[in-house]
């Protein structure tokens, strides 16, 4: 196993390795392929789970070192969004190509340069401590950039069945806005999707009274969802937050009163509410104003918070002896694959900086790579004991 000064457990070349697998959600482009026989030649027992009909089925990997506890699991995706247009990259999206100390390719930092120091840092902490107590795995998913339905979520399934939980999870999305050390997720944002259409009597404009005007229902609708915040947010979440994302009528006639107008809207909620409270107050408030709307409803995760007891705080101890800094615990931004993990053990996200992620020439740093696969061998050192 390799540690030299120039490429601790060889994190570079993994990283470089894994971003020339073209894997553009939901193809694999030997993403988790290529990992699997690292992982094995490591010495970890690897079981790829692919889920999903036919030639569409989504690549994942479960791989497992050892059998006992603590049992620590690392989460992760190889899948990556689309490059755009290639034309406008300075680099080859899938070259890995390095320059001036920067590593540059879709994933870099989100996330196979996660990944790739996840399993540098085993490889040095295996070279340290070479009969380790407790087990190591990694869940990898090809489907967490696109829909997330054959994923994350169907390896949890099976790995409940083969009584593969872990004790804590470490998901590797990279957490930090702008230097290495600052942020730590312990937890997120629930997020509810509603799509509203509301019916009325077409007629002419003239003749207001013998039609009924859905946009004006909608509008009072949605005028008593957005009059007063949802709440003022709680110890570690922000304020919930509802936004309208779309107004629909497509009435292209200046004198029609349409038949139909529509909305969609998003919630960010904390944990003063579940999607399944929140869900219940818009269908209230629309049969005040519309009472025949169509009403759909999706949840695509519940909040969750993870309290900062001894693995939190371990990992926190590992980032401030490399980095200096002590990260600050948060809970904001989007949603990830924690949002699946939290139902079934405790859960926190550390990774690289992700100033650049989904962006043309998406990057890392050579020393941030190496900061994290330091970060990471410290962790695995304090709670693998």
């Amino acid at each position: 196993m390799a540690d030299t000064e120039q490429d601790p457990g060889g994190v570079v070349a993994l990283a470089r390795d894994l971003i020339r697998c073209p894997s553009v959600t939901p193809d694999d482009g030997c993403g988790i392929t290529a990992l699997a026989r690292v992982l094995e030649q490591i010495g970890f027992s690897v079981k790829l789970l692919p889920f999903g009909d036919g030639a569409a089925r989504t690549p994942n990997l479960f791989a497992r070192l050892g059998t006992g506890h603590p049992h620590l699991c690392f989460a992760g995706h190889t899948d990556v969004v689309p490059v755009g247009d290639v034309a406008s990259w300075a680099h080859d999206p899938f070259g890995g190509d390095i320059h001036d100390g920067i590593l540059f390719g879709r994933g870099a930092c989100d996330m196979k340069g996660g990944i790739a120091a996840f399993v540098a840092a085993v490889r040095l902490y295996l070279d340290r401590t070479p009969h380790p107590q407790g087990s190591i795995s990694l869940l990898i998913t090809g489907d967490e950039e696109g829909p997330a339905t054959n994923g994350t979520v169907r390896v949890l399934e099976w790995m409940e069945a083969e009584g593969q939980i872990p004790d804590f999870c470490l998901v590797g999305e990279p957490t930090n806005p702008g230097e290495m050390g600052e942020v730590i997720k312990i937890g997120r944002r629930g997020s509810l999707n509603a799509h509203i259409v509301v019916h009325g009597t077409q007629g002419h404009v003239a003749y207001p009274h013998r039609a009924d005007n859905p946009v004006h229902r909608l509008l009072a609708l949605l005028g008593e969802l957005t009059a007063a915040p949802l709440d003022a947010g709680s110890e570690w979440f922000e304020a919930s937050s509802l936004q309208v994302t779309s107004l629909d009528v497509g009435n292209t006639a200046t004198n029609v009163i349409p038949a139909q107008a529509a909305a969609r809207l998003n919630i960010r909620f904390n944990d003063l509410h579940s999607g399944a409270d929140l869900a219940g107050w818009i269908r209230t408030v629309a049969a005040r104003h519309a009472p025949k709307a169509e009403i759909g409803i999706s949840i695509s995760g519940e909040s969750f918070l993870t309290e900062p007891r001894a693995p939190v705080e371990a990992l926190r101890a590992s980032v401030r002896a490399v980095t200096g800094h002590v990260p600050r615990l948060d809970t904001g931004g989007g949603t990830s694959d924690a949002r699946f993990i939290s139902r079934y053990c405790p859960v926190a996200e550390f990774g690289l900086v992700g100033a650049s992620m989904h962006k043309t020439d998406e990057h890392v740093s050579l020393s941030d790579l190496k900061q994290l696969t330091a970060i990471y061998t410290g962790f695995l050192e304090k709670v693998m004991r």
